[in-house]
């Protein structure tokens, strides 16, 4: 089952919820972000539009 671990946006009222937000100033500290998230979790990151990404746990 698969359960969202993360978001990261650059925009403050793109995103809620019970997961962690991490909020970047822009598209190339977004990018940066997720993708270390991806690797320190062990999980995927998946944009969802060019200012918002989950990082979702399959495990």
């Amino acid at each position: 089952m698969a359960r969202i671990v993360g978001i990261v946006t650059t925009k403050r009222d793109s995103a809620g919820g019970g997961a962690p937000i991490f909020y970047a100033e822009d598209r190339a500290q977004l990018e940066a972000v997720a993708h270390l998230l991806e690797k320190v979790l062990d999980c995927a990151a998946h944009a969802l539009n060019e200012d918002l990404f989950i990082v979702v746990d399959r495990h």
